[in-house]
């Protein structure tokens, strides 16, 4: 889609700046209650075991900054930093297209520069490229054996690359979900998604049976569909499988994997019967016209503001019916060292701040209640807004013990894999399968289906997973 890359890189900024800013204050006028205003208290953190990084400054570089910048407040990972620990943050801003072009050249220049954002592109291609050190000796500091810090411990284990954890996230954040009206399907005489899901038969077939009703429903001239918004990527990463294996020694191609052709066709089928609408929203559509919108839940505030009379809620996606698991396509969130940093302790430091951040009980609460600040205008309207219901049930969905994350290697593996372009013949292998097939309107000469598609960029895999499992074995 024409939205994805700036899509992508507003929720892997996003992610980052829930823990690094106050949340929900978009102008001064329209601040009724501040992350500051939420008292956050770090007295009694036990940081005795922990290295004393006490004076030291890391270097980040970053299109955002992790200080507190106009008007907003410290966060609570920052306040950690600072007050327990003692250390600051130093900021060098890049951009969204000069980034890894400045990664490099810091590095190659020798000056100082010590973490910088987890983002696909840094497993394995970055690594491969000596971008960045793994923080390997500095897994003692995170307790990973801890009951309480299992999904952290899983999630490193699921990014651990050439024996070395290079990157260890604190959290996950910006699952793709769906959004929908309940007054909405109360009209049509449909299932709330909520209670199918609360009773396990919440899956890809009450999901297709569902938008064919609504838009069979529709009156005489009434155009409708059952979806908008993003769905290719979160129907692929539902079945728990991905383009690319790795059982941590070579890389191999999985493209022909049998969960993966099952999610395909369900896209053709979508596609087929005209169910899906692949223009651009912001938030859910309030015409009535469309059943389901997916999208992170950065896009459920506006939805609520937006849709008053809608009763707005919001569930992960449909899990595959021959799977008992859901698997949710979501951000991690994590930063890396950079290569030939001397201050690899106080970036663990800093991880391990942004993980008290989302897992301590009282940093919760506070997160609870900032999230529920409603954001004004300068005129006072309401502009978004999350439901207590809508929040709580939300969180539920970091539980891996219900819900599961996925990564996808293939992601990670340069330009051939992944890139976002107009052209179906250009684009990414990566974004072809996870899209093409939906949006065959904006890409111009996509087949009709899964087998021409797999059959025209499996070699193209092939390629790739040699070149990187060289570079592995070099």
């Amino acid at each position: 889609m024409k939205y994805l890359k700036s899509t992508l890189a507003a929720m892997s900024a996003l992610l980052m700046l829930f823990t690094a800013t106050a949340c929900g204050e978009a102008s001064e006028e329209g601040r009724t209650k501040s992350q500051d205003d939420v008292s956050v208290g770090t007295d009694a953190v036990d940081a005795s075991a922990d290295p004393d990084i006490k004076g030291k400054e890391i270097v980040w570089m970053a299109t955002y900054d992790l200080n507190p910048t106009g008007n907003q407040d410290r966060s609570v990972a920052l306040s950690l930093f600072e007050d327990v620990y003692g250390a600051k943050i130093k900021y060098r801003s890049t951009t969204d297209d000069g980034k890894f072009d400045d990664l490099a050249a810091t590095i190659n220049s020798g000056d100082q520069l010590d973490m910088f954002p987890y983002e696909w592109a840094a497993l394995p291609n970055g690594v491969t490229k000596g971008m960045y050190d793994p923080l390997d000796e500095q897994m003692q500091y995170f307790n990973l054996d801890a009951a309480e810090n299992a999904d952290m411990k899983s999630m490193a284990e699921l990014f651990k690359f050439n024996g070395h954890y290079y990157v260890v996230p604190y959290g996950t954040s910006d699952p793709l979900a769906i959004t929908y009206s309940r007054s909405l399907m109360q009209e049509e005489g449909l299932d709330d998604p909520y209670t199918l899901y609360k009773q396990g038969k919440w899956d890809w077939n009450a999901f297709l049976s569902m938008m064919k009703q609504f838009v069979s429903n529709a009156a005489d001239g009434e155009q409708r569909y059952g979806a908008c918004g993003w769905f290719g990527q979160a129907i692929l990463q539902s079945t728990g499988d991905t383009v690319i294996k790795y059982d941590g020694k070579q890389f191999s191609n999985n493209i022909m994997s049998a969960s993966i052709e099952r999610a395909e066709h369900l896209q053709e089928e979508i596609s087929k019967l005209g169910l899906f609408e692949p223009s651009w929203h912001g938030s859910f559509p309030s015409e009535g016209n469309i059943l389901f919108y997916g999208m992170a839940p950065w896009a459920l505030g506006a939805s609520n503001a937006e849709n008053p009379d809608g009763d707005i809620f919001i569930v992960p996606f449909p899990k595959d019916p021959e799977s008992d698991t859901y698997y949710l396509n979501m951000n991690f969130g994590a930063v890396m060292l950079v290569r030939n940093s001397k201050n690899a302790d106080a970036v663990a430091m800093y991880i391990k701040c942004s993980r008290m951040a989302q897992t301590d009980a009282k940093y919760k609460a506070a997160d609870r209640e900032k999230a529920l600040i409603q954001q004004k205008n300068a005129q006072g309207k309401v502009t978004s807004f999350i439901t207590e219901e809508q929040y709580d049930f939300m969180q539920t969905w970091y539980d891996q013990s219900k819900i599961k994350p996925v990564f996808d290697f293939g992601y990670g593996m340069g330009d051939l894999m992944y890139r976002e372009t107009y052209d179906y013949e250009t684009r990414g292998v990566m974004n072809n399968c996870a899209d093409a097939i939906l949006n065959q309107v904006q890409y111009v000469n996509t087949p009709d289906t899964w087998a021409e598609i797999r059959s025209q960029w499996s070699s193209v895999v092939d390629t790739v997973v040699a070149e990187y499992n060289a570079k592995l074995g070099s």
